[in-house]
Parts: structure tokens; C-alpha cells; sequence
């Protein structure tokens, strides 16, 4: 999709940090990094949201999320990571790329929710 700025990373017309890619899946930095190591890993194929997710992405989804937990360790975060996938309007959702996000680093994060 032309206007989605995922899209565009993935096909190499806007500029990131990257960490790793291969033919299904691209990680890269943040650039409005939430914690010292703040991780995107998103697929190639354009997916709005997890709630488009259908069974043929489940090979695909499988690569995401071993992917994310091997580069939280090798990006130093081996005494624990958050990882969050934010889905819809209301899931605060902000790039209608499916996306997962690390989150870590030297200190425990905060809580997630505020009560």
C-alpha cells in the first residue's frame, strides 16, 4: 500500500534502522522510542491489524514472534521484555500495519495499565 508508512519501510523507500529481515518479516528501531530498547517487528505483507489475521498467516505470524524474542536477547534485554501488539481504535493502534513492538531494557518497565 503506497501510503502506509510500514509498506514504505518494508520496500526500502523510507529510511530505518533495522536489526533484521528476511522475506517474511522486517525489525527495525523505533523512532519514537517508549524504553531504552523499543524493537518494531512487522510482516512484509501488508495486514491492517491482528484482526485481520486469517490461517494463512499463521506461518508467517509463527516467524514474527520467534524473530521478536531472539532480537529482545540479542539487543540485550535476556533478564526479560514486553512485547505489545496494539489492534484497532481502541487497542491505541496508530500505524494500521500490523506491528509488534519490544519494549526493554536495563530497569523493570513501568505497569502497562493505570487503574
Amino acid at each position: 500500500m503506497s501510503d502506509c508508512i510500514f509498506c514504505r519501510i518494508a520496500a526500502g523507500e523510507i529510511p530505518a534502522k533495522k536489526v533484521y529481515e528476511d522475506e517474511l518479516v522486517l525489525a527495525f528501531h523505533d523512532v519514537r522510542p517508549q524504553a531504552p530498547v523499543h524493537i518494531l517487528v512487522i510482516p512484509k505483507q501488508h495486514i491492517p491489524s491482528m484482526a485481520e489475521l486469517a490461517p494463512e498467516h499463521e506461518a508467517m505470524m509463527g516467524r514474527l514472534m520467534v524473530t521478536a524474542g531472539r532480537i529482545a536477547v540479542e539487543q540485550g534485554c535476556s533478564s526479560g521484555f514486553r512485547t505489545i501488539v496494539n489492534t484497532g481504535r481502541v487497542g491505541l493502534q496508530e500505524v494500521y500495519h500490523l506491528h509488534l513492538h519490544i519494549l526493554g531494557g536495563p530497569d523493570p518497565l513501568p505497569p502497562m495499565l493505570k487503574r
